[in-house]
């Protein structure tokens, strides 16, 4: 597997981890108690990794040479909570299928 592959496989799961982190510190902060320190944590990590996800979907995408309409998806991916782990294994999936160098 090359390089941008495998960082844009740690990049969807660390996006999706960070998703949890941030919607746990929104439950505290609205629901069970009034106090913003999980999303002042959180915020900017989730931050930080939606932007290193999107770069290394787009990486990814250039280097295995997928689609447009996959690259897309792919950075649309980062918007709903989890879904870039569901596009991450769709696309290990598929490189399966075809042999292609995206899984470990």
């Amino acid at each position: 597997m090359s390089t941008a592959l495998r960082w844009f496989r740690i990049a969807a799961v660390a996006e999706a981890v960070s998703w949890a982190g941030l919607l746990v510190g929104m439950l505290v902060k609205y629901v069970i108690a009034d106090n913003e320190i999980g999303v002042q944590i959180f915020g900017p990590i989730h931050g930080g990794l939606f932007v290193a996800y999107v770069v290394a979907v787009t990486i990814a995408a250039r280097n295995a040479r997928w689609a447009p309409s996959t690259w897309l998806l792919g950075v649309v991916s980062a918007v709903p909570p989890f879904m870039t782990v569901w596009f991450e294994r769709r696309v290990t999936r598929a490189g399966e299928r075809t042999g292609a160098a995206v899984t470990s």
